[in-house]
């Protein structure tokens, strides 16, 4: 995948207020467009305002998070899933490597996670396979955990929604185009704890909080504290950036298969978390829960015929959604690096160099 350019200067993420997306007029809606699809061509990371989801949602999430990862370890390792291709449960710190999703090695990343996502029984009519759609694993402490979980992932997935709407309209396809490659999506929502014991502060050389790594699906909702050392995307000149999000706004960043659909004309955009540790070495928290919209495990992502041309060819061949997040996934969890993540891989082995 492409990545973001390099201005010369501090790389900004824009923020876009999609306020009136939905129920404005043709010019309204046409503004909102446009400024995604400029964010989406150059950075492929925006600051979203005007989406709409109330923040008692964020506090009842971020409460959830931090009764559950203060529980003693052996309470939260026993939601460890039974394999690591069941994408469900708890992930302990230094369980994964999320540069192995592109084909590199590297130390195990720091932080510690709690995944949870869409069961088959959400569409019992669909006969849904179940290594795709696993059911969750819903911890019995906290008490309101899956309550506030629930109702987080149900406003996240109404804006990730709306936001393929707004795509589809920055690329000139009906607002609705998405809609039967989404209608249902294999979302997961990935919760992360940042924070090492205090006196366990070692790190190996390259040792990150999170690897190097682009994120698998269409598009992630990604609500995170205002924390440094945290978040960073690379630009195209090697270089990384800081990115703290905007008072009131959510992150988002566009996946792999949105990068696929559209020739790599809109950038799925390399980034990492640094490790959580100040600059003397001090512990530090920060927490983050990212809502991937994933796609129908059985949707064929092939490059929209809008994205080719004489001086455009086709980089990518036809795939299903299911296929691409398992190589992904069996990289990042099950320890086996990518082998189809080839120019990722080269692009990111070249920053060492």
């Amino acid at each position: 995948m492409s990545t973001a350019k390099a201005t010369g200067g501090p790389l900004q993420v824009p923020v876009v207020d999609i306020d009136g997306f939905e129920d404005g007029d043709t010019e309204r809606r046409a503004e909102i467009a446009r400024l995604v699809d400029r964010a989406a061509r150059e950075v492929g990371f925006l600051q979203i305002k005007g989406h709409g989801i109330p923040e008692i949602a964020a506090d009842g999430l971020a409460e959830a998070m931090d009764d559950f990862f203060a529980l003693p370890f052996e309470d939260k390792v026993a939601y460890k899933p039974p394999t690591p291709e069941v994408n469900r449960g708890y992930t302990a710190p230094r369980d994964e490597r999320l540069s192995y999703s592109l084909g590199v090695t590297s130390p195990a990343d720091l932080f510690e996670a709690y995944n949870v996502g869409v069961e088959a029984s959400k569409f019992a009519d669909l006969d849904l396979p179940e290594d795709h759609y696993p059911a969750n694993m819903w911890p019995e402490r906290p008490a309101l955990f899956e309550r506030n979980v629930e109702e987080w992932m149900r406003q996240a997935n109404k804006l990730a929604n709306t936001l393929t709407r707004v795509f589809a309209v920055a690329l000139d396809l009906p607002a609705d185009y998405f809609k039967s490659y989404t209608d249902h999506s294999m979302d997961t929502l990935r919760m992360n704890r940042y924070q090492l014991p205090d006196g366990d502060v070692r790190l190996e050389p390259g040792q990150l909080g999170m690897g190097p790594h682009t994120d698998y699906g269409v598009v992630t909702v990604l609500w995170a504290d205002d924390v440094l050392p945290g978040l960073q995307i690379l630009d195209s000149e090697g270089g990384w950036h800081d990115v703290r999000p905007a008072p009131g706004a959510l992150l988002i960043n566009l996946g792999d298969l949105l990068a696929r659909w559209t020739n790599d004309r809109w950038i799925s955009t390399m980034h990492q978390v640094l490790a959580p540790v100040d600059s003397e070495g001090r512990p530090l928290l920060r927490r983050s829960a990212a809502y991937f919209l994933d796609g129908n495990a059985d949707a064929v992502i092939d490059c929209l015929p809008s994205c080719l041309g004489p001086e455009e060819p086709k980089l990518y061949e036809p795939v299903t959604v299911a296929e691409h997040l398992a190589a992904k996934l069996a990289g990042s969890r099950s320890l086996k690096p990518n082998p189809n993540a080839g120019r990722e891989a080269s692009r990111l082995r070249s920053l060492s160099v």
